[in-house]
C-alpha cells in the first residue's frame, strides 16, 4: 500500500459521510479503520482516527483498531491456509501479515503514547490557563468593586456638591436682594438728606435776608423751621429704624455690610449733628429778632411818649402771652 498522504478534504468528505451512515462509535471507527487502510492506503493509527472521527474517549479507536488488526489477521490467516497455494507462499504471506501486524501494533502503541503526552501537556496548560483566567478575574472583579465603590462615593459627594452649592446660590441670591433694598434704602435716605440740605440752606438764607419782616413772617418761618425740624427728626428716625434693620440682616454678611452700618451710623451721626446746629442756629436767630423787637418797642415808646401807653398795652399783653407759646415749641423741639 502506498504511504502518501490523502487529500484531506476528500478523506474529511467520507468521515463525515461515516458519521451520518454509522450513528454508533465503534461502528464509525470501524469503518474509518477500513476506510483509511483499504481505499487510502494509509496505516491507520488511534491518534489519527480520533482526529478524523472525534467521538468518544481514546480508548475507543485503541480498541477498535486492535479488533481491525485481529480481524484482518484472522482473515488474512484463513484465507492462506485455504488457499491452494504452496507451503512457501504460505508461509511468506502469513510472516508478512506478522510484520504488518507488528509494525501497526507498535504504530499505534506510539501515536497513543503520543496522543497521550499531547493530552497531558494539553490539560495542563488548560488548567494553567483556567488558573491565570480565574486570577484575572478575580483581580477583575476587585478591581470592579474598588471602583464600584469609589464611584459612588463620588455620586453622593457630587450630589452633597450640588445640594451644597444650591444652598449658596440661594443664600446669595437672598443677600443680594438684602443688599438692593438696603441700598435702594440708602438711595433714597441720601436724596431725601440732599433736599432736607438744599430746603434748609434755601429756608436759611431767607431768614438771613428777613429778619426785618414783621412777626407773622417770623412766626411763619418758625413753623417752617420746626416744620424742617419734624422732618429731619422723622429721617433721622427712619434711618435708624432701617439701620437697625440692616444690622440685622448684616449681621450674616461679614466686612462689607459692617462698613455700610458704619457709613449709615456716621451719616447719622452727621445729620443729628445738623440737626443740633440748625436748632441753635434756630434759637439764635429767635433770640436776636426777639432783641430786635425790644429795641425796636423801646424805640417806639420813646418817640411816642406819654401818650401811647394805652395802645402798647394790650400789644405787650398780647406778646407776653405768645410768649409762653414759643417756649413750649423750644422745649419740643430740643426733646
Amino acid at each position: 500500500m502506498s504511504d502518501t498522504v490523502p487529500d484531506e478534504s476528500r478523506l474529511q468528505a467520507e468521515i463525515e459521510r461515516l458519521k451520518a451512515e454509522f450513528p454508533h462509535t465503534r461502528d464509525l471507527y470501524r469503518e474509518a479503520c477500513a476506510l483509511l487502510f483499504f481505499r487510502f492506503g494509509v496505516t491507520p493509527t488511534a491518534n489519527r482516527l480520533y482526529q478524523l472521527v472525534r467521538r468518544g474517549s481514546m480508548s475507543t479507536p485503541v480498541a477498535v483498531l486492535n479488533a481491525f488488526w485481529a480481524d484482518l489477521r484472522e482473515k488474512s490467516r484463513v484465507r492462506i491456509e485455504h488457499a491452494e497455494l504452496p507451503g512457501e507462499l504460505r508461509d511468506a504471506a502469513g510472516d508478512l501479515v506478522a510484520i504488518l501486524w507488528k509494525r501497526a501494533a507498535g504504530a499505534a502503541d506510539d501515536a497513543l503514547q503520543a496522543l497521550r503526552t499531547e493530552v497531558e501537556a494539553a490539560r495542563l496548560a488548560a488548567e494553567a490557563s483556567v488558573t491565570a483566567v480565574q486570577a484575572d478575574l478575580a483581580r477583575t472583579e476587585t478591581a470592579l468593586e474598588q471602583r464600584t465603590t469609589t464611584l459612588l462615593a463620588a455620586q453622593v459627594r457630587i450630589q452633597a456638591l450640588e445640594q451644597a452649592q444650591a444652598a449658596a446660590a440661594a443664600t446669595r441670591h437672598a443677600l443680594e436682594g438684602e443688599l438692593e433694598r438696603a441700598q435702594q434704602a440708602l438711595r433714597e435716605r441720601d436724596a431725601a438728606l440732599a433736599q432736607a440740605r438744599t430746603d434748609f440752606a434755601a429756608e436759611l438764607d431767607k431768614q438771613r435776608t428777613s429778619t426785618e419782616l414783621a412777626e407773622t413772617r417770623l412766626q411763619a418761618a418758625e413753623k417752617r423751621a420746626l416744620l424742617e425740624i419734624e422732618r429731619e427728626r422723622a429721617a433721622a428716625t427712619r434711618l435708624q429704624r432701617e439701620l437697625e434693620g440692616v444690622q440685622q440682616r448684616a449681621s450674616r454678611d461679614g466686612e462689607r455690610a459692617q462698613a455700610e452700618i458704619h457709613s449709615l451710623q456716621a451719616q447719622l451721626g452727621d445729620l443729628r449733628h445738623s440737626t443740633g446746629m440748625l436748632e441753635g442756629r434756630f434759637e439764635a436767630m429767635r433770640a436776636s429778632h426777639e432783641a430786635q423787637a425790644q429795641e425796636l418797642e423801646f424805640l417806639r415808646q420813646k418817640a411816642s411818649g406819654p401818650g401811647s401807653a394805652a395802645r402798647r398795652a394790650p400789644r405787650r399783653a398780647g406778646r407776653q402771652s405768645a410768649g409762653p407759646v414759643k417756649a413750649v415749641r423750644k422745649s419740643g423741639a430740643k426733646t
